[in-house]
């Protein structure tokens, strides 16, 4: 991996460079932000370039030399791991090391490190994963140990707010007195979750969300669908990457809802009660999850549609399918009629929550519908 491979945070990675150019490289980094943005990769490339044996002139490291294909294959005796993991009946004192098979493989499938992904590679699916103290007992034992081939060990922590308070006491004590060939990389989604004691002693560097554009190149290029849809499945992703190809992933279902939202908007046009009965039934066999899942929806689609009306493409974020629907829909959305249409949708959303029968609760907004589509 290379920094030029990561989207964006080009100033971090100046900041990075500079710390080596300058050998004043920190005992213990933070890098810190939202999820899904390439604070791992950043991390990973990091610790690369200080074991790289030949770095480029431009500030990467080579990708050739044994170090860097070490560090690919997470294989660099000086590069160790840490992450929150899950105890089981046979694992009472769980480490990193037991599930490094399952990290490497999550890593590989999910670069953005989606969280979510993580937890299923655990039997236990209720389980939340942890650091636990066994982790800081034996990170001890191994740095106590000199450098193999390199001038530094590194020790990237992922989601250090995973950490229970004993784990980080005992954290906080390797950081306090690190050995002086070990620099940790601390990863954190809510740098406000880690102890105090810990944050003071980092030196901390944020890393901003992604924009939305630099997303859908992403999704562009890695995943070659079209710019339109890339977009805005970015714009709904509000900087996440592992959101935007969640989103990917969920694109059936929101071809369902489309399919949903137009049969509703134009069965309320035509005043067809009867349709809009089965219409209600329908949605209602979706089960309640899925129906919420729906108004969240068609809510996002009727404040696109009411953004439509200015006439700014800059701000629409619909795809294809979408953005042919609403060229004739968008001009019965607009101020007298979309704050109250939504609020309708926030009703029956709380009511299907709370146990209603979804048929009647879908029935209802949708007679209520046919005054609104109307009083536009």
């Amino acid at each position: 991996m290379k920094f030029s491979q990561i989207p964006d945070h080009e100033n971090v990675k100046r900041q990075l460079r500079d710390m080596v150019a300058d050998h004043r490289i920190p005992h213990a980094l933070l890098l810190h932000g939202p999820a899904g943005i390439g604070k791992f990769l950043t991390a990973r490339t990091f610790s690369q370039y200080l074991h790289c044996r030949s770095p480029l002139p431009e500030g990467e490291p080579c990708g050739e030399c044994p170090a860097c294909r070490q560090h690919e294959s997470f294989n660099h005796v000086d590069s160790l791991y840490v992450f929150p993991v899950v105890k089981t009946d046979k694992l009472k004192a769980p480490v990193s090391d037991d599930y490094m098979t399952e990290f490497k493989e999550f890593v590989e499938a999910s670069p953005f490190m989606d969280f979510e992904r993580w937890t299923g590679y655990f039997d236990k699916k209720n389980a939340q994963p942890v650091i636990y103290v066994s982790e800081s007992e034996a990170l001890e034992q191994r740095l106590s140990v000199t450098t193999t081939v390199s001038k530094y060990k590194t020790v990237i922590i992922w989601l250090p707010e995973k950490m229970n308070e004993q784990t980080a006491n005992k954290l906080l004590k390797l950081i306090e007195e690190p050995f002086s060939d070990t620099i940790f990389i601390l990863v954190s989604d809510n740098a406000k979750a880690i102890l105090p004691t810990i944050y003071s002693r980092c030196r901390p560097i944020e890393m901003k969300r992604l924009s939305d554009e630099t997303i859908a190149s992403y999704l562009t290029s890695r995943l070659a669908i079209d710019p339109q849809d890339a977009l805005a499945m970015a714009h709904i992703a509000a900087g996440d990457i592992n959101s935007a190809l969640r989103a990917m992933d969920a694109t059936s279902v929101s071809r369902m809802f489309f399919d949903y939202f137009v049969r509703l908007m134009r069965l309320a046009y035509q005043r067809d009660v009867k349709a809009l009965k089965e219409w209600s039934t329908d949605l209602a066999a979706l089960g309640r999850e899925q129906e919420i899942k729906f108004y969240d929806y068609a809510q996002r689609l009727i404040r696109e549609n009411f953004v439509y009306n200015f006439r700014v493409p800059d701000l629409l974020y619909l795809n294809r399918e979408e953005a042919g629907f609403s060229k004739n829909f968008a001009r019965f959305i607009t101020e007298n009629n979309a704050e109250k249409i939504i609020c309708e949708m926030d009703r029956a959303i709380t009511d299907i929550a709370g146990n209603a029968n979804g048929k009647i609760v879908n029935f209802d907004f949708a007679i209520k519908m046919i005054i609104l589509i109307k009083n536009f």
